[in-house]
């Protein structure tokens, strides 16, 4: 059952527990991009690992896993939990996604930004990510909400970053914790995204920002339920 809900409420509908990396469910990378050969993630002891590495033309760049094309929902429970990168630039992001046409519905369940700094809001003078943020657009430059989460250090230890997605209403947990709650109707089927870019709050990423497996955006599980 999703972390802190009744039991009963919920029917799995997908899982992926990471023991193996499974082609048949996810990309590793958005769709107007090519995948960069260049290896920044892995599967290994029971987790997904996404972490900051330069290419080889020397430039950092994103990387997205998504299930584009292979698996949607439309409402339910979405949870995943996670522990996340630290260093300049860095941006993990958890998303429900789809490009429709020209429309790009969008729910961000979490996106954190450790290189703004402690006068961002968003990390200490370390660049450890000590806060982030949902965020719903119903299309591309069409915001329905956003809301700040001031936390512990999030690469310190795993959390469960969560979302009811309701026909209208959207209510995000952290750690079991109802954290913001908005009154939106969205009704577009959705596909799972993990990403690990840079920029945005985050500054851009250079040479102080820590490279390798051991900086990891890792992610134990991604678990959905339909609403029974």
């Amino acid at each position: 059952m999703p972390f802190g809900q009744p039991a009963g409420t919920y029917k799995l509908a997908f899982q992926d527990e990471f023991n193996s990396f499974n082609t048949a469910v996810w990309n590793d990378s958005i769709w107007y991009e090519a995948s960069n050969p260049t290896k920044n993630y892995t599967v290994s002891n029971g987790s997904l690992k996404i972490w900051p590495q330069r290419d080889a033309s020397g430039r950092f760049f994103n990387r997205t896993i998504d299930t584009d094309g292979k698996y949607y929902q439309t409402y339910g429970f979405f949870e995943i939990e996670a522990k996340l990168p630290v260093g300049r630039g860095t941006w993990p992001a958890f998303w429900l996604f789809n490009h429709i046409g020209s429309r790009r519905p969008e729910i961000d369940v979490m996106e954190a930004y450790a290189g703004g700094g402690p006068n961002s809001g968003w990390s200490d003078a370390n660049l450890h990510p000590t806060a982030y943020a949902p965020t719903v657009w119903l299309d591309a430059g069409r915001l329905a909400g956003s809301k700040t989460i001031l936390t512990s250090d999030l690469s310190a230890a795993f959390h469960k970053y969560a979302l009811k997605w309701e026909p209208n209403k959207q209510t995000f947990y952290f750690d079991g914790r109802e954290v913001y709650t908005l009154n939106v109707t969205m009704s577009d089927p959705m596909y799972i995204m993990l990403d690990l870019w840079y920029g945005s709050a985050s500054g851009t990423p250079d040479n102080t920002t820590p490279t390798g497996i051991g900086n990891s955006y890792e992610v134990n599980y991604v678990r959905s339920w339909k609403l029974s």
